[in-house]
């Protein structure tokens, strides 16, 4: 069973191993120090940051990490990304990692996918979608939000997070359900 829970302080260990693993530093590009894992995921442990890091779990184990947010709450972003494609104002966003090289391209990832979108349109009552832009170069990664159900919407061009990427992105796409929208 999946299950998942807001990031803490005794998580930032796991998250500096698993930052460090080459599957997700290739992707990631993350500063794995102990200072710069608590300045990128301290201020949203602490609620100072809209930011949801969510640590998943698999019966209790924990192998993933999910962040989740509104791209109205980084206006800097969500205009990057508004200026190439049609985004709904009240769009989320994730982002997305399994911790444990054994257990990628088993499903996985899909799996945590999947249960975050459906979860989103409980937890964000007004979100009228879930797009999810990705490097172009990162197949796996856009391979496992098609098998999660999101649809390929467009291409853009974004800042990568890691330098050595180029800028272009396929974007995915949820759409709130039509059972879920408010009436």
């Amino acid at each position: 069973m999946l299950t998942w829970r807001r990031v803490t302080e005794a998580d930032l260990g796991l998250l500096r191993e698993w930052l460090a693993r080459p599957h997700v530093a290739r992707w990631w590009n993350h500063d794995t120090s102990a200072e710069g894992v608590e300045r990128d995921f301290g201020p949203a442990i602490r609620g100072e940051e809209p930011s949801e890091d969510l640590l998943v779990l698999l019966e209790g184990v924990p192998v993933g990490l999910v962040q989740r947010c509104r791209f109205a709450d980084y206006p800097d972003y969500q205009a990057e990304l508004a200026g190439q494609l049609d985004l709904p104002g009240t769009a989320v966003t994730l982002d997305y990692l399994v911790g444990d090289p054994d257990r990628v391209g088993g499903g996985l990832g899909p799996r945590i996918i999947r249960a975050v979108v459906a979860a989103t349109w409980a937890d964000h009552p007004d979100a009228a979608a879930v797009v999810v832009p990705v490097q172009a170069a990162n197949r796996r990664s856009w391979r496992a939000l098609e098998k999660a159900g999101l649809v390929h919407v467009g291409e853009v061009d974004l800042t990568p997070d890691n330098p050595a990427d180029s800028q272009a992105h396929r974007v995915y796409r949820a759409s709130r359900p039509e059972r879920d929208h408010p009436r």
